[in-house]
C-alpha cells in the first residue's frame, strides 16, 4: 500500500510538472505564430483579425496548451491537489526562461523577482483561499448554483465583460495588458464551472449506463463552455499580440486564479467553514501578488542587471 502511495505521488508530480512545461512553452509558441502574421496582409489579433486561426504554429501552440491542460487533470488523480495546484505557477518561469531564447524578450532582475513573488503570493492563496465543495450531482450543483447567489455572479461578470469589451477595449485595450487579461480570466472563471458540471454529467452516465451523457444537462454546461472558451482564446491572443509574453503570463495567471477562487467559494460558500488564520494569509498572499505585479508591470522595459545594482552598492559603500 505505501509503495503504491509513493508511486501515485511521484505519477502525479511528474504530470504536474509535465503539464508546466506544456503550458508555458504553449504561450512562447502562440506568441510566434501570431509574429509570423506580422508584415503580412492578415489583420493583427489586436485590430480584430483572426488570420492566426491559418496558421499552424499557432495551433500547435493551442494543442500545447491542451496537452498541458490534460495532463494537469490527470495529475490531481494522483497526487493531492495542494501539491498540483500551486506547480501551475511553474509555466510562467518556464515561459520565462524560453521568452529570451526565441522571442528575444528582455526579462531583467525585478521582473525576475516579481516572478517568483507571482509563485510566492499564488501559491499561499492556493493553501490557504477556501476549497471546491464536494458536489455529487447535476442536481445539487445546480441547486447551488441559485441557492449560493452564484447566478448573480454570472450576471456581474458578464455585465462587465460586455462593458469593458465595448467602451473600455476600444480606449485602453493596447495601452494596459490588464483590460484584455480581464476580460480573458473572468470569463474564464466561469468555463471552469461549466467543467466541473460537464464531469459530473460524464460520471453520472458512467455510474449509472441506462442514463445518457449527452443530455439536456450537459449541453446547458458545454455551449457555454465553448463560448468561454472562444472569449477566452480570443482576448488572450489580442493581449499576447500587444505586450510582451513574460508580462501577459503571470498577470493572466493571477487574475485567472483570483477570479477561479472567487467563483468557487461564492458557489460553493467556503469562506464561512475556514479559520481566522486562513482569512489572514489569502490577504497576505494577495498583497505579495500585487507586489509582483507591480514589479513586473512598472519595470518591463528597464534594463536592470544584477551586476548594475551590485556595482550602484559598491560605489554608494567606497563613497
Amino acid at each position: 500500500m505505501m509503495e503504491t502511495s509513493t508511486r501515485d505521488f511521484f505519477i502525479g508530480l511528474s504530470l504536474a510538472v509535465l503539464s508546466c512545461f506544456f503550458i508555458g512553452s504553449s504561450f512562447i509558441i502562440k506568441k510566434l505564430g501570431l509574429l509570423r502574421l506580422r508584415g503580412s496582409t492578415s489583420t493583427p489579433a489586436a485590430d480584430g483579425g483572426f488570420g492566426y486561426l491559418q496558421d499552424w504554429v499557432w495551433w500547435t501552440g493551442l494543442i500545447t496548451m491542451g496537452i498541458g491542460e490534460a495532463s494537469n487533470f490527470a495529475a490531481y488523480a494522483f497526487a493531492p491537489a495542494a501539491l498540483v495546484t500551486p506547480l501551475g505557477a511553474l509555466s510562467i518561469l518556464v515561459s520565462a526562461v524560453l521568452a529570451p531564447k526565441f522571442l528575444n524578450e528582455k526579462l531583467n532582475i525585478l521582473g525576475k523577482i516579481g516572478c517568483m513573488l507571482c509563485i510566492l503570493g499564488s501559491s499561499i492563496i492556493v493553501i490557504h483561499a477556501p476549497k471546491e465543495g464536494d458536489v455529487n450531482s447535476i442536481q445539487e450543483l445546480n441547486k447551488k448554483i441559485f441557492e449560493s447567489g452564484f447566478a448573480y455572479y454570472v450576471l456581474v461578470v458578464a455585465t462587465l465583460a460586455i462593458y469593458s469589451i465595448k467602451f473600455i477595449v476600444p480606449r485602453y485595450g493596447k495601452k494596459n495588458v490588464a483590460v484584455y487579461i480581464f476580460i480573458c480570466s473572468s470569463i474564464g472563471s466561469l468555463s471552469v464551472m461549466c467543467c466541473k458540471g460537464l464531469g459530473l454529467c460524464i460520471r453520472e452516465s458512467m455510474s449509472s449506463p441506462e442514463r445518457s451523457a449527452l443530455n439536456k444537462q450537459f449541453f446547458l454546461f458545454l455551449i457555454p463552455l465553448v463560448i468561454c472558451i472562444v472569449v477566452q482564446m480570443n482576448y488572450l491572443n489580442k493581449a499576447l499580440d500587444s505586450f510582451s509574453s513574460n508580462l501577459v503570463n503571470p498577470v493572466h495567471y493571477i487574475f485567472f486564479t483570483s477570479f477561479v477562487i472567487l467563483a468557487s467559494s461564492i458557489l460553493f460558500q467556503e469562506w464561512h467553514h475556514i479559520a481566522g488564520v486562513d482569512v489572514f494569509a489569502t490577504l497576505i498572499g494577495l498583497t505579495v501578488v500585487i507586489i509582483a505585479l507591480f514589479l513586473i508591470s512598472s519595470f518591463n522595459d528597464s534594463q536592470i542587471t544584477l551586476s548594475e545594482i551590485y556595482s550602484s552598492s559598491s560605489r554608494k559603500y567606497l563613497n
